[in-house]
C-alpha cells in the first residue's frame, strides 16, 4: 500500500485492539495477585506481533520474554501450549518442534490462541508463576477476550 492509504477493515472482530489487549493483560495480573504468583503477561495479534505487555514487580527477568513466545506459539500452532508438551517429547508426533521457529516456541503452559469463530485473532501468554498458576492467568485473560466476543465488541 502507498503511504497513507488506508487499511482495509479485517472486519468485525478480527483485531484485538489494544484497549482490549490492555484489559485482557490486566486480567492476568489480577489473577496472579490472587494467586499470591508474580507475573508477565502479553498479548500478541494474529500475525504474532506484540500488542500489550504487563510485567509485574519483582517477575522473573526470562518472563518477558517466555510471556510474548508463548502467545506467538498459542498463534503460530493454533493451539494452548500445554498441549504441545506431550506432542514434542521424544517419541511424540512433534518431537523436536520447540527447537523450531528460532527457538520461539514454548511448549508448557500459559499460552492460549483466541478464536473468534474460525479464525485465531491473536494470543495471551502468561510466564512466572508455576504451570497452573501461568495457565489460570492465561485463562483468566482469554475470559476477558470471550465476554469482548460474546458481547459483539470488536475484539
Amino acid at each position: 500500500m502507498a503511504a497513507g492509504a488506508v487499511h482495509p477493515d479485517p472486519g468485525p472482530g478480527r483485531v484485538i485492539d489494544l484497549a482490549l489487549a490492555a484489559r485482557m493483560t490486566g486480567a492476568a495480573l489480577e489473577q496472579a495477585t490472587a494467586l499470591g504468583a508474580v507475573v508477565s503477561a502479553a498479548v500478541v495479534d494474529q500475525g504474532g506481533h506484540l500488542v500489550h505487555f504487563q510485567r509485574m514487580d519483582r517477575a522473573e527477568i526470562a518472563g518477558p520474554t517466555l510471556a510474548v513466545d508463548k502467545a506467538y506459539t498459542a498463534v503460530a500452532h493454533r493451539v494452548a501450549t500445554a498441549e504441545l508438551g506431550p506432542l514434542t517429547a521424544p517419541g511424540g508426533p512433534l518431537q523436536g518442534m520447540h527447537a523450531n521457529g528460532g527457538g520461539r516456541y514454548v511448549v508448557f503452559a500459559g499460552g492460549l490462541p483466541c478464536w473468534n469463530g474460525d479464525v485465531v485473532v491473536g494470543g495471551i501468554g502468561v510466564s512466572g508463576g508455576t504451570a497452573e498458576e501461568d495457565a489460570a492467568c492465561a485463562a483468566a485473560a482469554f475470559a476477558v477476550f470471550d465476554a469482548a466476543v460474546q458481547e459483539g465488541d470488536r475484539p
